[in-house]
């Protein structure tokens, strides 16, 4: 696990940023690029799914980098993730929510462990400057944390709601909100970590499972 900068990265200071910021990016840079041209999966159902038809990733600043070969996946891959979602949503959606958030918390705290190593990634997919790939990681982390926040502010969605006016009439009524299902998370390549974690974060936590489909340009990211 990396050590955690104690230089907080916002818009308001990633324009002065401290010299510890650029070595660690340079240190995380380094052991990307030791990883280069690497196959990877598609993840469905915990395991990496590997298709007959791959495409090359390649650097859009040095176009002579093979980030790596990853998969074309197609319909029979999409139902497989789907019906994998679908197994997992009744022991998902029955968990406690403070569960859900715990893990969803989990996941940011791991991103944020990991700022470095996801910025060079982005960086080098689509071509984002490190100070916009690490705000955009940072971002990322920001909306998995608001998502358990939010879980928590408002008590799982499980409100208790006015007693009846009438005299010598008692009722207990409550709003709950309850998870829907499957969702689909299609995001693109421009903010490909923050438009992919914070819908998938607001799902999760609220007890729904998600299949993800990222952009063929960024996904590493």
């Amino acid at each position: 696990m990396a050590a955690e900068s104690s230089f907080k990265l916002t818009y308001a200071t990633m324009f002065n940023p401290p010299e510890e910021l650029h070595t660690r990016y340079d240190e995380a840079l380094a052991r990307f690029r030791r990883n280069l041209g690497k196959e990877y999966g598609m993840i469905i159902d915990g395991k990496d799914v590997f298709a007959a038809d791959k495409f090359e990733n390649r650097n859009p600043a040095n176009t002579d980098e093979v980030i790596g070969l990853f998969q074309k996946g197609n319909a029979g891959h999409a139902s497989a993730a789907m019906a994998a979602a679908r197994r997992a949503f009744p022991v998902w959606s029955h968990m406690k929510w403070q569960e859900r958030v715990a893990l969803v918390r989990k996941a940011a705290d791991l991103m944020n462990d990991r700022l470095f190593e996801m910025g060079v990634v982005m960086s080098s997919e689509v071509g984002k400057n490190r100070m916009e790939a690490l705000g955009d990681v940072a971002e990322t982390v920001a909306l998995l944390r608001y998502a358990c926040d939010r879980m928590e502010a408002n008590n799982g969605f499980v409100v208790e709601l006015g007693k009846d006016p009438l005299v010598g009439f008692e009722s207990t009524n409550y709003s709950i909100l309850r998870p829907y299902g499957v969702w689909l998370v299609i995001s693109p390549f421009n903010f490909p970590a923050a438009l992919t974690g914070g819908p998938t974060a607001s799902a999760l936590v609220a007890g729904n499972t998600v299949v993800m489909k990222p952009a063929t340009d960024t996904p590493w990211t």
